[in-house]
């Protein structure tokens, strides 16, 4: 767990900023990690979940910021949900459960 709360809503796997683009309002942000030039995504982004990151990783922060459910050091995220999933992003138990 890394930011209270829960959320539900489609996966958008983001690799770089390339893919940006393709994050629609209300996604979740799956990511390996974020970074500065990632925050504009969190103010869409209905759940942040990535592979690494600590309490005070980027992720994190920026997440209890904008008051958003993240679940972070899930260790595989990126590659066990898929594009579209619909999943429940719960940041205060730390958990991502999937609905397909």
């Amino acid at each position: 767990p890394a930011s209270a709360g829960s959320a539900t809503g489609l996966v958008r796997i983001v690799h770089s900023p390339h893919d940006f683009g393709e994050f629609r309002d209300g996604d979740v942000l799956v990511a390996k990690a974020t970074a500065p030039a990632w925050t504009p995504l969190f103010a869409r982004a209905a759940a942040i979940v990535t592979d690494g990151g600590t309490l005070a990783a980027h992720a994190s922060l920026v997440a209890r910021e904008y008051a958003i459910p993240a679940v972070v050091a899930t260790g595989d995220a990126t590659v066990r949900l898929h594009a579209g999933q619909l999943v429940t992003v719960d940041g205060t138990a730390g958990t991502v459960t999937p609905h397909d």
